[in-house]
């Protein structure tokens, strides 16, 4: 397949938008604002996300990828991984919205496959790019509060489960994989390296079927001692979108919380109403969207590695499969030894991120 033809270094990429749902909108806006070109490809929707932010709809999947610099996958999550070879076969580099994959054997097979055809992926854990967990990070890895002894993460929305693929959890991977899986990357990411999963929903997922609404909370070990508590919450439909986290150190705590007034709001995107939600805007400073795009798009394009890479994606896929597992059996998973049950299809990624 011929190589893109570009305009020259400081010209602004040319990029594959795959998908035409909720998320996409948000990619699109950023994409716009860093002046891509973008081609939109979509079983549905393509045309009138096109036609919106000015961008080049396009019927075949080949075509984008025969002109693109590298693809933005915002499909469901468990069309990722079939999106994602293709992408590689074509040599083309990859973003993808969270969650990488939906086992981590799937993020194995991929890490295979982008290794073999020298092809980078880069998931968009955005989290990591909201200006109050950016500064929580920092402030810890700075010492500022010492060593983490207790961190709280939660994070609730109205509940997509009510229509669509979310309440197939072979689909979706249920709440813990669509909607904590941020947070599982953030308690790693802030309180290091996890040694041990103990996991529990209610109501419980039952023959492979989501509640719409569900709580599930979620407790990390960490090789450091900290322990991590996670709650996740698809609640009613109107639920206000919150997050937040609570961690204690040795000589001081670091709070957040998006429903107070911080000076950091997160308020409803236009057309939304009654708190239906599952995305928040922020109101103050570059959108997080735009912040992670633009980095990611630099990496590929020769910068400095990014914040968040594909390893970083693959653990937050571990980690959500180890905690839907101790929902199932009851029991504490301890990652130093656990393997994913072959029996599922699923693989090794080790506690460190490195896909074995």
């Amino acid at each position: 397949m011929s190589e893109p033809d570009l305009s020259g270094p400081t010209a602004g990429p040319t990029v594959g938008l795959i998908g035409a749902g909720n998320i996409s909108h948000v990619h699109a806006a950023a994409w716009k604002a860093l002046g891509a070109r973008v081609l939109v490809h979509s079983h549905a929707g393509a045309a009138e996300v096109a036609e919106q932010y000015g961008f080049e709809a396009v019927d075949s999947l080949d075509e984008v990828l025969a002109q693109v610099e590298f693809v933005d996958i915002v499909t469901p999550s468990a069309t990722h991984k079939e999106l994602t070879l293709a992408a590689i076969k074509a040599g083309r580099d990859v973003i993808c919205e969270k969650p990488l994959t939906l086992t981590a054997a799937d993020s194995h097979e991929l890490f295979e496959a982008a290794a073999a055809a020298g092809v980078r992926i880069y998931p968009a854990h955005v989290v990591r790019f909201f200006p109050a967990y950016s500064a929580a990070y920092a402030a810890v890895r700075g010492g500022r509060i010492g060593e983490v002894a207790v961190a709280r993460f939660f994070r609730q929305a109205s509940s997509p489960a009510g229509a669509g693929w979310y309440r197939d959890v072979a689909r979706s991977g249920g709440v813990i994989m669509d909607l904590m899986v941020h947070d599982l990357d953030q308690a790693r990411w802030i309180c290091g390296e996890v040694t041990s999963v103990y996991a529990v929903q209610s109501p419980p997922t039952v023959d492979g079927i989501s509640p719409v609404n569900v709580a599930a909370h979620v407790t990390l070990t960490h090789a450091s001692g900290a322990i991590s508590h996670l709650r996740a919450t698809w609640g009613a439909t109107g639920t206000q979108f919150k997050s937040g986290f609570s961690i204690a150190g040795s000589t001081g705590v670091l709070e957040y919380s998006s429903a107070e007034d911080t000076g950091y709001a997160e308020e409803l995107q236009d057309g939304a109403t009654g708190g239906d939600l599952l995305i928040p805007a922020s109101t103050l400073g570059e959108s997080p969207y735009l912040i992670q795009l633009r980095e990611l798009a630099a990496a590929l394009r020769g910068g400095p590695e990014p914040r968040v890479t594909a390893a970083d994606g693959a653990t937050a896929v571990y980690l959500a499969e180890a905690a839907r597992e101790s929902m199932a059996t009851g029991a504490t998973i301890d990652m130093t030894t656990w393997k994913p049950s072959p029996s599922h299809h699923r693989g090794q990624v080790d506690p460190a991120g490195v896909v074995a």
